[in-house]
């Protein structure tokens, strides 16, 4: 196999950093003149038809942030631009937090999200630790709207969404937002050094442990207001780009990642780290094992029943750059070579078949034969996961990715 696809190799660094650079080139162009983002489409060009959203303007933000400390020119300012946006036309600033987002008409698309949220701190845990000018009250602020109205104490879980005036709160309870909390949660406690956002994020992490582990390790994703699992929900629509019916193997997988990052972070002692590591790699594996290359094609299916065989076989780019980062990272953790062929056959496959060498970027959805396709995902509206996954390989297991540049910048 090419040098360039093989873990530890000067020429798979090199290849990682080349996309890096090709990545931020290729986004340039999102903020709006107000500076939320715009959806970008096959080229990057701006689809200013499309809504700006919160959290792809947050996602674009982080991106450009760790651009800069990367030391690419003209990061510095679109992550700026970005923040503009956050701390102006996106922020509800009489009933707080963030909206949605807009429409093309400057319409504000009405609910109050988690998911949002949690980028919205993310985003500033980023841009704070990059020196952007305003990202600390940002910061701030998004910390204490999301304990306000979405972190529940008692349950150690999040709450998934409001209405626009944060007045009534919607019986659906999610593991998605729950995730993303969890990346936001670790990116804030190493930005401010606050522990306690870590102590979080490892209470999410208990119960998602004890649900997969309940459900031979295929995570349930939506619950009812009392977080009992609805594993029937959207079997009539399966392909819902943010609640699926059945298991959603990229999850499973990013679970993993986020999992040893919290633990190894958390816990000096490897005894305590143990059984955590361990539901990682089952998390992995059976991702894994029921999704990749499931169906004669290569690729990661998007969804899978509660048997692991697969329903929605499309591929996501976003499922391929969580297994480049969790398999780097499990192989890491354990040197189970497993891992390190792993993480070889993704990256031939992401060379040969989901990068686009011709307009930039990844594909984002591609059908089981991996052909394109635009039903869920169409274009390619941020950077966020592909960018991600040319980083996270080779940073440190247990710190947030802005927090770990940080700590090497100028050496």
């Amino acid at each position: 196999m090419d040098k360039k696809y093989l873990y530890g190799t000067d020429e798979n660094r090199e290849f990682l950093k080349d996309n890096v650079k090709s990545l931020l080139d290729f986004g340039r162009r999102f903020p709006s003149q107000k500076g939320s983002s715009y959806y970008l489409g096959d080229n990057g060009e701006p689809v200013k038809e499309n809504n700006r959203e919160t959290w792809i303007t947050s996602r674009m933000i982080h991106v450009y942030s760790i651009g800069s400390m990367l030391g690419d020119k003209g990061s510095r300012e679109l992550a700026a631009a970005g923040l503009k946006g956050l701390a102006g036309e996106l922020n509800d600033k009489v009933n707080g937090g963030w909206y949605a987002g807009l429409t093309k008409d400057d319409e504000v698309i009405p609910g109050k999200q988690c998911y949002a949220h949690a980028f919205v701190i993310l985003a500033a845990s980023s841009a704070y630790l990059a020196g952007i000018e305003g990202a600390k009250e940002l910061l701030d602020k998004a910390l204490d709207v999301f304990d306000r109205r979405f972190w529940n104490e008692e349950e150690g879980l999040t709450a998934d969404t409001w209405n626009t005036e944060f007045t009534v709160l919607d019986d659906y309870r999610g593991l998605n937002a729950n995730m993303h909390t969890v990346e936001a949660f670790l990116a804030a406690a190493d930005a401010l050094s606050d522990e306690k956002y870590r102590i979080r994020a490892g209470r999410i992490i208990d119960h998602t442990i004890k649900w997969a582990k309940d459900n031979d390790w295929r995570i349930p994703e939506h619950y009812t207001k009392d977080w009992i699992p609805q594993l029937d929900l959207n079997r009539d629509k399966p392909d819902d780009p943010f609640k699926p019916y059945g298991a959603t193997p990229g999850h499973g997988i990013e679970w993993a990642r986020l999992i040893v990052q919290w633990c190894t972070s958390a816990y000096d002692d490897e005894k305590k780290r143990a059984d955590y590591i361990d539901a990682a790699c089952r998390l992995y594996d059976r991702a894994v094992n029921d999704a990749w290359n499931a169906d004669g094609a290569e690729g990661i299916v998007y969804t899978t029943d509660w048997n692991g065989k697969p329903v929605v076989r499309d591929r996501m780019h976003w499922t391929l750059a969580e297994a480049v980062n969790t398999s780097a990272v499990l192989y890491r953790i354990t040197g189970n070579e497993k891992y390190a062929d792993d993480y070889a056959a993704f990256m031939k496959y992401l060379d040969s078949v989901v990068i686009d060498h011709s307009c930039g970027s990844w594909f984002h959805q591609l059908d089981e034969n991996n052909r394109l396709k635009g039903t869920v995902w169409p274009g390619k509206p941020d950077l966020y996961h592909a960018f991600q996954a040319m980083i996270i390989p080779y940073g440190s297991v247990g710190t947030s990715i802005a927090a770990d540049i940080k700590m090497t910048e100028g050496k």
